[in-house]
């Protein structure tokens, strides 16, 4: 038995999350399968972190166990020969089935960057990658507002209804707003993420940028604890799954921002 490691990305326009789901075409229900056809016997896969309908990721992380011996290139290429093209598995690594990696519980930190396109006029090449704002941003502003976020705080105003997790404290460790050309980038570390909370955060902040709140705004909301009086949920497409970070023992890849900046 071994444990095998993949680095995937993929577009989620196409798909209902990447959680298995029977109603709709998910990433973890295309992924078992190419993954069964090359291993040849029923692969279920663990993910770093699940995302929703319509954001992606270019640094997903899942593991498996299986009994297959196969060399890295089925593990990859081979696979990617049974996926969609908006799915791709990107790197490969072998471990011992006894060691204790897992891809969500083992991860210490996870990071998301967000993607404004800030123009007048939105792109048709980028329809569905990207978020589009046409009121100019003070990207500045946000940049500021969000630093209150730093730390271990109390994230309910940022908390979908539909959250399950049994708590709302998290810590953020780092967020930067930033801005290249016509792109604002809200990139964002925690060590986990309540649902929706990277998207509720960024309606925020937007609010923030288009000079309708001050930059105290985002402090405010984090005393008030009360999703009711922070900014709309952000669009999904903009949203993108970056990295999950684990410790140095696994010595696990990780993607370089620029990977998004198209420039």
């Amino acid at each position: 038995m071994q444990r095998i490691v993949l680095g995937i990305e993929y577009q989620g326009t196409a798909y209902c999350g990447y959680q298995l789901q029977e109603h709709c075409e998910t990433v973890q229900k295309h992924l078992q399968t190419a993954l069964s056809a090359i291993a040849n016997e029923p692969i279920s896969i663990h993910c770093a972190g699940r995302t929703d309908t319509g954001v992606h990721a270019i640094g997903q992380v899942v593991h498996f166990d299986t009994q297959a011996i196969r060399p890295e290139r089925a593990w990859v290429q081979g696979v990617n020969t049974h996926l969609p093209g908006d799915i791709r598995v990107v790197w490969m690594k072998l471990l011992d089935v006894q060691s204790d990696f897992h891809a969500r519980f083992s991860a210490i930190a996870r990071q998301y960057r967000y993607v404004i396109f800030n123009r007048k006029v939105h792109s048709a090449v980028l329809y569905q990658r990207v978020t589009w704002e046409m009121h100019p941003l003070n990207a500045d502003a946000m940049h500021k507002a969000a630093q209150a976020l730093i730390g271990e705080h109390d994230f309910s105003s940022f908390r979908a209804s539909s959250c399950q997790s049994s708590h709302a404290r998290r810590e953020v460790q780092a967020i930067t707003v930033s801005r290249h050309d016509d792109f604002v980038f809200v990139d964002i570390q925690a060590n986990a993420f309540l649902h929706h909370m990277v998207r509720n955060i960024v309606g925020s902040l937007l609010q923030v940028g288009r000079g309708e709140k001050s930059d105290g705004y985002m402090k405010t909301l984090l005393d008030l604890q009360d999703r009711t009086q922070a900014g709309i949920t952000a669009p999904a497409e903009g949203l993108y799954f970056v990295n999950a970070l684990y410790p140095a023992q696994w010595n696990l890849p990780t993607n370089d921002l620029t990977a998004l900046l198209w420039a």
